[in-house]
């Protein structure tokens, strides 16, 4: 994993709100995690931050590099109601959603719940969808409900969904509109592994020493995510991070390199984000390392670059470095 300065140890100060549950509840998550996956801790960061901070999350990477299995095992370590969706270019809302079905023996419609109806949802390839289908994602992610024949649903907390996406593949796929993108917490980039996790791989795989999915133990409850959103609600920041977060944010809609900025919407990713992976830390307040460790995951896809930009070979990641890298820290 890449050095952060935030990893600071609970004897180093004392906190306002007891963090120690939820820092042991993550690090279990993390070691569960690890039987299986080797390296890939940022991802795994970022994956259980966004949980505790309520949002969802797209995993984008090429085939292979453990997009599907990460999801797996994240929601195998929690003991809620999971679900997965293989997204098809023939894919319906109603088989998403559910439907209505007409019952002989009462003579009243019913309506059967589609996979949708669940704690954890893994959308995979959720690109490969037509738009009607995505679109009917739009309310279930934003609002943790379904309107269907005028009826609401509302989805059991904790409700996360995690899509993943390939972004080499473009024939048969359809590409997500911002308003929709614009609806995950995270978009978390998957890279390939080091050489020397590819060379654990493979002693694991040859000694069959890894372990299964199913193997995997259930650490936390439902009712213990809830409980740390709470602790995380409650984490401080600082008037001046506040600030320090509206002028990256701020940068990104006055930037030569940028055709389209972040929202209000980022600031808010931003900040809760920010207090997620500070609890994760064991921490009861946010840094300014905080901020621009989840930055990328933030405003990647909350941004457009100008074509000019495209062409040059930079990407997402590059812009929002260089804009973090320019904001003025406050002291």
């Amino acid at each position: 994993m890449e050095s952060n300065d935030n990893e600071l140890t609970n004897e180093s100060f004392e906190n306002r709100i007891d963090l120690s549950q939820l820092k042991e509840g993550v690090e279990k998550i993390k070691a569960e995690v690890a039987k299986v996956i080797v390296g890939q801790e940022k991802m795994v960061d970022l994956i259980l931050t966004a949980i505790l901070a309520d949002g969802h999350i797209l995993l984008e990477g090429v085939p292979g590099v453990a997009k599907t299995l990460a999801s797996k095992l994240v929601s195998k370590s929690l003991a809620v109601d999971y679900s997965r969706v293989q997204f098809t270019p023939d894919l319906m809302p109603s088989d998403v959603l559910g439907t209505s079905v007409f019952n002989l023996k009462t003579s009243e419609f019913e309506f059967k719940k589609g996979p949708i109806f669940s704690n954890v949802v893994l959308i995979d390839e959720i690109n490969r969808a037509p738009a009607k289908t995505q679109a009917a994602l739009f309310e279930v992610m934003e609002e943790r409900q379904v309107t269907i024949d005028g009826n609401r649903y509302e989805m059991e907390a904790p409700y996360i969904v995690l899509a993943t996406q390939n972004p080499i593949e473009q024939e048969g796929t359809y590409r997500l509109p911002e308003a929709q993108l614009d609806r995950f917490l995270f978009k978390i980039e998957i890279d390939y592994p080091t050489l020397e996790n590819e060379i654990e791989i493979l002693v694991r795989e040859s000694s069959r020493a890894g372990k299964s999915v199913d193997e995997i133990s259930s650490v936390l409850s439902g009712k213990d995510i809830q409980a740390f959103r709470a602790d995380v609600k409650n984490i401080l920041v600082d008037d001046k991070l506040l600030q320090y977060i509206a002028q990256i944010v701020h940068q990104t809609r006055h930037d030569n390199s940028i055709y389209l900025g972040a929202s209000p919407r980022a600031s808010i990713a931003l900040l809760n984000g920010s207090k997620a992976f500070a609890a994760i830390q064991g921490r009861d307040f946010v840094t300014p390392d905080d901020i621009k460790f989840i930055a990328p995951a933030v405003l990647k896809h909350r941004i457009m670059l100008t074509p000019e930009k495209e062409m040059e070979g930079s990407t997402a990641d590059d812009v929002i470095n260089q804009l973090v890298a320019k904001t003025e820290v406050p002291r």
